[in-house]
């Protein structure tokens, strides 16, 4: 095959241009630029300027920067205050990288300074930026009227301002309120009492009928039925001492069974106290001496109640007015309320533990 003059001088100069080419990027990638840039070429005394170190090298070689920390002097009087972490960054597909430096300095002397170049290495071999100029100013002082120049001032107190503190004793009050509230609460479930109590307005009734009511009672819970009838015995009694306080006048209940029937032989009746002296033997006997009374022996004794009660009632005429009594309605909790209860207290004592902090947090922050 066979080429003409000028095919051969273009085949040549496209190898020549593509040589080139190829020579141009790896001398570019091959090349380290290190620059230096100041913020500012002038500042007073103690304020600060950025000074930024770039450096722009093969991605493949290895960097090495100066060894500089914050406390260290560039040059005696230029003092380094911070150096920043490094920020790299990759160029022409990751064929170079560039690693960006900054640093914060200050002076408290007024001079011109001159500051040299920073030093890196590149795979060992050392690289200079160029060096900067930094003029630091002093503050201009009025020499000529002396006058006017005044020592440091004492401490000044801070005027006492309530809307400072405003929010802190109002959420103190509304803290201490919840804690009340809270130690009530939780005083009401300890010694398992309702939390309100219930109070209901009654006719006031006559002596016997209170008394048949509780005996009523007695009777529904058949207690006289039971083995052990100490129970039932007591609660007999008491309702008979109840009835002869309000019926009599004496108070029945801290007396002995002897001593309530002295004090009843003045009202007469001696077939009603025989009856009732009896009832009252058998319930020391039951209570005191672990005495086993039989079903009809109890039985019976209801039944002298009983007895008592209806010959020794005092009419009360229906036309009389009686004063209201009041009447305490004790309530029994269940699971239910015991648990909600329970979880209310948790959340009231975490909830006050809330506001205690914050109360602490905006005193810190006012006096801090």
């Amino acid at each position: 095959m066979r080429f003409t003059i000028k095919e051969c001088r273009y085949g040549t100069r496209k190898v020549f241009l593509t040589l080139a080419a190829l020579m141009s990027v790896f001398a570019l990638s091959a090349q380290v630029t290190v620059n230096v840039k100041i913020d500012s070429l002038e500042l007073f005394i103690g304020q600060q300027t950025g000074v930024t170190l770039d450096v722009s090298f093969d991605s493949k070689s290895r960097l090495e920067m100066p060894v500089l920390k914050a406390g260290d002097q560039i040059i005696p009087g230029v003092e380094i205050v911070d150096v920043a972490k490094a920020d790299t960054q990759m160029l022409n597909d990751g064929l170079r990288r560039t690693v960006i430096q900054k640093y914060t300095i200050t002076s408290f002397d007024s001079a011109f300074y001159y500051l040299p170049p920073f030093v890196v290495k590149v795979d060992g071999k050392e690289y200079e930026s160029n060096s900067l100029a930094l003029r630091v100013l002093t503050i201009p002082v009025d020499t000529v009227h002396v006058d006017r120049f005044f020592g440091p001032k004492d401490i000044m107190d801070v005027p006492f301002s309530w809307n400072d503190w405003r929010g802190i004793f109002w959420w103190s009050v509304l803290l201490l309120v919840w804690v009340l509230a809270l130690c009530y609460l939780y005083i009401r479930y300890r010694d398992n009492k309702p939390i309100i109590k219930i109070i209901k307005l009654a006719p006031k009734l006559p002596p016997h009928a209170k008394a048949m009511q509780e005996i009523d009672i007695i009777k529904a819970e058949k207690s006289w039925a039971k083995e052990d009838s100490k129970e039932y015995y007591t609660k007999l009694t008491e309702t008979l001492r109840n009835y002869i306080h309000s019926r009599y006048g004496f108070n029945a209940m801290e007396m002995t069974s002897s001593e309530i029937i002295e004090h009843l032989l003045q009202s007469g009746n001696e077939e009603a106290l025989d009856e009732l002296r009896t009832l009252f033997v058998t319930a020391d006997l039951v209570k005191f001496a672990k005495y086993n009374a039989q079903i009809n022996e109890n039985d019976r004794n209801l039944v002298i109640a009983i007895e008592y009660i209806n010959q020794t009632k005092q009419e009360v005429d229906p036309n009389q007015k009686n004063e209201p009594e009041e009447i305490t309605v004790e309530q029994r909790r269940s699971r239910r309320t015991i648990l909600i209860m329970r979880i209310s207290l948790v959340l009231m004592f975490i909830l006050s533990l809330a506001v205690l902090a914050w109360i602490v947090r905006l005193v810190y922050m006012l006096i801090a």
